[in-house]
């Protein structure tokens, strides 16, 4: 019986590539997890050390239509602001909501609770549950989706 044998060793450069993002990798945790480096601010943190107030606070309720449209009403008035349609340039509004009220459905909370959205003094935009304590900073999602948020203050 003969052996088959193919060349198919991997060259020594990539070899060595590969050790060094490895190494380069182990080391920058490392210096972020024993503090030599800090780690990334959490914006909530950041706006207590900058001591950032409230601009302004608006608390909202959206209300599922039998259309597919979502309906915004402003919680101390009862009023309807705006309406968010299904299949406009909205759909951020629409798809921030649904992530929302998937968490309140996990949690066995109802739906009619208003969510606050607040505008702080370091430019900030947050959408706050009040209900499941979790906070979306609305500005990690562009300009665009940031507007379409901002437009309800």
């Amino acid at each position: 019986m003969s052996e088959h044998v193919h060349g198919t060793s991997v060259p020594r450069g990539a070899l060595l590539a590969a050790a060094a993002l490895v190494a380069c990798t182990l080391v920058a945790v490392a210096s972020v997890r024993t503090g030599l480096v800090p780690a990334a601010a959490d914006p909530q943190v950041k706006r207590a050390v900058a001591q950032a107030t409230v601009v302004k606070s608006r608390d909202l309720s959206f209300i599922d239509a039998p259309d597919g449209a979502v309906a915004i009403r402003d919680a101390a008035t009862g009023t309807v602001t705006t309406a968010v349609v299904a299949g406009t340039k909205t759909g951020f509004i629409r798809g921030v909501m649904r992530g929302l009220a998937r968490d309140r459905h996990l949690h066995n909370i109802g739906k009619d609770a208003p969510f606050r959205l607040t505008s702080w003094s370091n430019g900030d935009l947050t959408l706050t549950d009040p209900q499941t304590q979790r906070t979306i900073e609305l500005g990690a999602f562009g300009s665009t989706n940031r507007a379409a948020f901002a437009a309800l203050l």
